[in-house]
């Protein structure tokens, strides 16, 4: 009978210890950590739209940024300019050879489309102006490559191109920049940073270092 007393108090107060990981009061001792659950780095949100080819006609590699909407009718500055007017970007970098070690200059394209046909740039409202970080660049006379109907839209609409070449070392300023803004004639627009990141990508795509 005393052996039985004895071995039900000891199962008792084994019972009454508190577990090793709690205190008396239930709780996680101070000294508890937690292991943190890493986040997923979140990357700009971007379609870096990109091809490499060879224009054996010019004997170059020219790795292009398609096209990519910037903007539709919307923005600072704009109100007069781009109301129901859509701007995209083309961006390409041409390497002479079959090479991407050294760019010998790139090239930007502005595509406008509007259905207003009064929102064209006339000859006289073709300067682009570039400011990347503050700094502000004078990119030159952009020349008209093409202008008509997008026969694609269910709507006549229509489509200007401008286009310009420029310094590489001018294209990857504006590409490591942290904001830029452009001004065609009397059309100004800011670029998102996906847009920005988009021309980053794409300077990412050679080696030069000139």
């Amino acid at each position: 009978m005393k052996r039985t007393t004895v071995f039900s108090l000891c199962c008792i107060s084994l019972l009454l210890l508190p577990p090793s990981r709690m205190t008396q009061g239930g709780t996680l001792p101070s000294n508890t950590t937690f292991s943190a659950v890493p986040s997923p780095t979140r990357l700009p949100e971007y379609d870096a739209n990109i091809e490499t080819r060879y224009d054996g006609f010019n004997h170059e590699t020219i790795v292009t940024l398609r096209k990519t909407k910037i903007t539709c009718g919307g923005g600072k500055g704009m109100e007069s300019t781009l109301k129901e007017t859509c701007v995209s970007i083309v961006a390409s970098l041409h390497c002479p050879g079959v090479q991407l070690d050294y760019v010998r200059y790139a090239k930007l394209q502005l595509v406008f489309e509007t259905k207003d046909w009064d929102r064209r740039h006339p000859l006289g409202e073709r300067d682009l102006f570039v400011v990347a970080d503050s700094e502000q660049l004078k990119l030159g006379t952009m020349t008209l490559a093409r202008q008509g109907v997008d026969m694609n839209q269910l709507i006549d609409v229509m489509r200007e191109v401008l286009e310009v070449s420029l310094p590489y070392q001018t294209f990857k300023k504006i590409a490591l920049a942290q904001t830029v803004e452009m001004k065609v004639g009397k059309t100004r627009f800011e670029l998102e940073e996906k847009d920005i990141a988009a021309l980053r990508e794409l300077n990412n795509r050679v080696k030069s270092i000139e």
